[in-house]
């Protein structure tokens, strides 16, 4: 199962914070938004299919996030977890911890936004338009 959010860079993208990323419906971004990696997302968890949202609820589930802009990509894996709610109707955010909130959509990433691609991290700070597929198994 597959759900895709498509989002733009913004000239703040700085993809430094060390333990998660984010992806935003907001149409602004401060510098102190150092997890934050796309705005203006055209869904949030909250528009998710209900099956995605089970599948994802299975702790053994691999959820693979594939990050794109025109020039660059990155992909990272992290799993599920029982207490995934994808009720928030703002943003998305892929955590390296254990830690869940209506925002979370997965957890024990490989990765957070300091690891990201350097080349994607360019481009989302140009104002690149990101894809972020997230694809359960």
């Amino acid at each position: 199962m597959r759900e895709v959010i498509r989002a733009r860079g913004h000239e703040h993208v700085a993809a430094t914070h060390e333990s998660t990323f984010e992806v935003t419906t907001d149409d602004w971004l401060t510098p102190a938004g150092d997890c934050i990696v796309g705005i203006e997302a055209d869904r949030s968890p909250a528009d998710f299919d209900d099956d995605f949202a089970v599948a994802c609820r299975d702790p053994a589930a691999t959820i693979t996030l594939t990050l794109e802009t025109a020039d660059a990509r990155d992909e990272i894996r992290a799993r599920g977890h029982p207490d995934l709610t994808f009720g928030s109707d703002r943003s998305a955010v892929v955590r390296t911890s254990t830690y869940v909130d209506d925002r979370t959509v997965a957890v024990g990433a490989d990765a957070a936004a300091a690891d990201l691609d350097r080349d994607l991290v360019a481009a989302l700070a140009g104002g690149a338009a990101l894809t972020l597929s997230l694809s359960v198994e």
